[in-house]
């Protein structure tokens, strides 16, 4: 099977492309990806030293580019999204042509080719939770998104069922909790805070600290993947997490005590603009339909895999460290 990756240079998708190496090495993987900051080709460099996988810088709006690369595989795994929250209320344009402009372009070339599609989402679609309610997100939850990040990944969501419906496209969307792991851009909250650490630099948490997230292992995400490409029914949704629900200020306790600091030794910082309270998600139709489960059920030993990634990749973010503080001390958090 040929398999396009869009944004495979990125956190997920490149963790995805190892995973798919080693899982199901009959595959044949390309990646675009258009390398903007927060794609890293170092990720990549186990399979692209190797010729095991081939690696096309181009943006997925492009449409001459994005056609040629349809026609010639048989699926297409959507990853490409500008993500970061805090970049989006910043500057919201990149968000819409990547998540919106982006996904549209690549729905046009599957219908052209008839092709199969696979669309990666989030759980911020269904905008948040108050965080004493008892419920969760499942795939009947209407989409309210809270931030131009989150709406514009709701928007793509909903051009690509149209495009099911419409036009009847083999194609399956996933929405999933937000993910953690090797290879996350360090301006993101777990790996932010691992490296501030390292450095001895004090964490930094939003507001209260109490917001809640519900935090699943980036291989436990793309296992999930494979198996909906797998076994998933095509036109269908399927909500991914993995029962990890903590606040800011559990797993910051977390990491302190895995990197041996005192529990106190953190510091508050002013909250974002729409900062989402609870996600939640409840993935029982992925684990009745399919025969996923997450291998990473214990958080701290997720977390603890994660420092040591971290701890021995130094080179790996060093530089993207520098850039994302100051970008955080432009915005004051």
């Amino acid at each position: 099977m040929r398999v396009l990756v869009t944004g495979g240079a990125g956190f997920i998708g490149s963790n995805f492309v190892l995973r798919a190496r080693e899982s199901r090495p009959d595959w044949q993987v390309t990646v675009i990806d258009a390398m903007t900051y927060a794609a890293n080709r170092a990720s990549l460099e186990p399979v692209l030293s190797t010729g095991e996988v081939a690696l096309v810088e181009g943006n997925v709006a492009d449409a001459d580019l994005v056609d040629a690369l349809v026609a010639d595989h048989d699926v297409v795994v959507h990853f490409a999204a500008e993500s970061h929250n805090d970049n989006s209320l910043d500057s919201p344009w990149p968000f819409v042509e990547s998540n919106v402009v982006g996904t549209f372009t690549l729905l046009e070339a599957i219908r052209r080719h008839g092709k199969r599609f696979h669309h990666i989402s989030t759980d911020e679609v269904y905008g948040d939770l108050e965080l004493d309610d008892p419920a969760r997100f499942t795939e009947q939850t209407p989409v309210n998104p809270s931030s131009p990040y989150s709406a514009t990944k709701a928007g793509a969501d909903l051009l690509v069922r149209a495009w099911i419906r419409s036009f009847g496209i083999e194609a399956t969307v996933s929405n999933c909790s937000n993910n953690y792991g090797p290879r996350q851009h360090v301006e993101k909250f777990i790996p932010r805070q691992i490296t501030n650490i390292l450095q001895g630099v004090r964490p930094k948490v939003y507001g209260s600290g109490l917001n809640v997230r519900d935090w699943i292992h980036v291989d436990d995400h793309n296992d999930a993947v494979i198996a909906i490409l797998e076994q998933g029914r095509p036109g269908e949704t399927y909500l991914i997490g993995a029962d990890g629900e903590r606040n800011n200020l559990e797993i910051v306790a977390m990491l302190l005590e895995l990197m041996g600091e005192p529990a106190d030794w953190f510091d508050h910082v002013d909250d974002r603009p729409g900062h989402d309270l609870r996600y939640a998600i409840d993935s029982t139709k992925l684990r009745r339909e399919t025969d996923w489960q997450p291998r990473f059920g214990d958080l701290r030993a997720g977390l603890a895999q994660t420092i040591d990634w971290y701890r021995a990749n130094e080179s790996w973010w060093r530089e993207a460290k520098v850039a994302a503080e100051r970008t955080y001390e432009r915005l004051g958090r």
